[in-house]
């Protein structure tokens, strides 16, 4: 299990904080956050179960997870470029 990845996106004069955050293995699901000056102006939830079918061992298990967030968050940045975030 990741904790979550935190990481801020500067676009024009403003700077976003981006958080993706693992609600657990019961949940298998994790959820990402844009806020913008403290406030949250967009979030979604993302399944991870399939993850969980391919029988990973818990450092690969955590690697693709972390791969996948990874992965989500450069999408988040690129909907706050063109504009369709924040």
């Amino acid at each position: 299990m990741i904790i979550g990845i935190n990481t801020v996106f500067k676009h024009g004069d403003r700077e976003f904080h981006l958080q993706a955050e693992d609600l657990g293995l019961e949940a298998s699901t994790y959820e990402v956050r844009v806020y913008d000056r403290g406030s949250v102006v967009w979030q979604k939830r993302l399944s991870y179960a399939d993850l969980l079918q391919q029988g990973l061992g818990k450092v690969e298990q955590d690697q693709a997870l972390r791969s996948k967030m990874e992965k989500t968050l450069l999408t988040v940045e690129a909907a706050i470029a063109k504009g369709k975030i924040g």
